[in-house]
């Protein structure tokens, strides 16, 4: 008897630590699963220019900005044909934002898609789109705000993406765009990527390395309970936001939490949180409170003052690739890898 309690116990141990096991090494397995990175953009090389969101009024200038400052490093650029469409709120109809980003991404020739602006309305048109043909010739597709939607989309699909300025960024006056073209060039054209934040108060200490995925923090709560909803399992989350009241942003990094993106994340980047609105009850709190309020309860690292998002000096990242982020309170660290 004592015996086959003795082997029973054992095979129980072996059970659950075998499967514990097998679970740990596929967890592992696909928290590092790597992303198709597409070919880095050489001279010679096509962009395309696309308008999936807003409406472009009075924006012919800022890509023809845009077109010459392709061409400056040796690129073709060509705009889509219903780019300077309007169709109320939108850059033409879901049909016409969506033909023209659809050809972008079946032609083998276009080794990039560069979004003209965000606004709103790439959402209305994902589910319209088929990967294919991009699959069998995966190019960048570079953008941000509304276009965290396609980010998410592509990261969904193992496809890495380039979160950078976008057309509407061109503006007559440059003066504080130099580190947010030079970076938006460096990892268009495959040059190392680091960034040396500087430190916060706020800034949660330690050390990861992990995918980096996320975006404009409307899009990502947007996107939740969507097949195009992120897995931040072992990833670092990155994300910015303009235009909010603070009790908005609250509401929505609570649906996120609750939806289980921070359960096991590997770390929060914080970018940009630009023109924020004053409601009329006060928040009482930092926004950057705020956010350490909600992931209390969470061990990772969390870093303020990315310069990413809705300001001039919007850096660039590649979304879906692995960076090391070393936080520290004086200053914090994100080096690509």
């Amino acid at each position: 008897m004592t015996k086959n309690i003795l082997t029973i116990g054992i095979f129980v141990l072996f059970a659950f630590f075998g499967n514990t096991m097998v679970k740990a090494q596929d967890a592992a397995q696909k928290h590092s699963k790597t992303l198709i990175q597409p070919p880095y953009l050489k001279a010679g090389d096509t962009v395309a220019i696309v308008a999936p969101s807003g409406i472009l009024k009075h924006r012919q200038d800022e890509v023809n900005r845009s077109v010459a400052l392709l061409k400056g490093w040796g690129l073709h650029a060509i705009v889509g044909e219903h780019v300077f469409k309007q169709d109320n709120h939108f850059a033409g109809t879901d049909d016409e934002r969506c033909e023209d980003l659809q050809k972008a991404l079946d032609d083998p020739s276009i080794s990039a898609i560069w979004a003209a602006r965000g606004g709103y309305g790439t959402v209305r048109i994902l589910d319209k789109l088929d990967y294919t043909k991009f699959k069998q010739h995966p190019k960048w597709l570079i953008g941000y705000s509304d276009i965290t939607a396609l980010h998410n989309q592509l990261n969904v699909l193992g496809v890495e993406s380039i979160h950078a300025m976008m057309c509407t960024s061109m503006t007559k006056d440059q003066a504080n765009l130099e580190q947010t073209i030079a970076t938006f060039k460096k990892a268009l054209f495959g040059e190392a990527l680091s960034y040396t934040l500087k430190g916060s108060k706020y800034n949660k200490e330690g050390v990861v390395s992990a995918p980096v995925v996320g975006g404009n923090l409307t899009i990502l709560h947007t996107m939740l309970g969507s097949s195009t909803s992120l897995d931040t399992k072992g990833k670092i989350l990155f994300f910015e936001e303009i235009g909010e009241y603070k009790y908005h942003i609250d509401r929505m990094l609570q649906s996120l939490k609750r939806a289980g993106y921070f359960e096991d994340c590997a770390g929060v980047i914080v970018g940009d949180m630009t023109k924020l609105r004053k409601n009329t009850t006060p928040w009482g709190t930092s926004v950057e409170q705020l956010i350490l309020d909600v992931l209390a309860e969470y061990n990772f690292p969390v870093a303020f003052n990315m310069p990413t998002g809705h300001e001039d000096d919007n850096r660039a990242l590649i979304l879906g690739r692995n960076v090391k982020l070393t936080v520290g309170k004086a200053q914090t660290t994100v080096v690509f890898e």
